[in-house]
């Protein structure tokens, strides 16, 4: 399965709870943190609800 990395480049605050929550799910903490996940449906899901707080670039 394909890897992205998942950057978070806007803020949390003053955003709903469930998108909070969705950025705590995909292990964003702080603003400019990068994760990696494997891209699967999950994951692509997730990062669709919130993205327009993250950037998401393919490995």
């Amino acid at each position: 399965m394909a890897k992205i990395t998942v950057k978070q480049v806007k803020s949390a605050i003053n955003r709903p709870a469930r998108q909070k929550k969705t950025l705590q799910a995909l292990g964003l903490r702080k603003m400019n943190q990068e994760v990696e996940h494997e891209a699967n449906p999950q994951i692509m899901g997730m990062v669709a609800k919130v993205r327009h707080m993250v950037e998401v670039t393919e490995k």
